[in-house]
């Protein structure tokens, strides 16, 4: 089989944009855009082969990230959990410097740039 690379599933946009501009390793991120229906999560597990698939979850800790955490968990139990301070509640408000260092804990590769506080 080929080399798929690594999947990054996060909620929205602005997680997307924030997180992508700070890797320095190949990642497909993905966004849920919220909770998913049955559908279409079997949709995505289809569409990206994330049962074949190095997956990380990075999403927000509030009520809304928690409920598709455990929603991606138990469809996707091989994959890594990546958590942001629930100080922050978001992965958009998270300083960049904080999320590039919880990004290297999870072993992901990012720009040395990002780890200046």
């Amino acid at each position: 089989m080929e080399n798929l690379k690594k999947i990054l599933i996060v909620e929205g946009r602005t997680d997307r944009q924030k997180v992508e501009r700070m890797l320095n390793e190949d990642f497909e991120i993905v966004c849920t855009h919220g909770t998913l229906g049955i559908e279409r999560m079997e949709e995505m597990i289809d569409e990206y082969s994330l049962d074949d698939r190095d997956v990380y979850l990075l999403v927000d800790e509030d009520d809304a990230g928690k409920k598709l955490r455990k929603q991606l968990q138990h469809e996707l139990p091989h994959a890594h959990h990546i958590f942001v301070d629930p100080g922050y509640r978001e992965v958009a408000a998270t300083p960049d410097h904080v999320l590039a260092s919880v990004l290297v804990q999870a072993n992901i590769k990012v720009k040395p740039f990002y780890l200046k506080g």
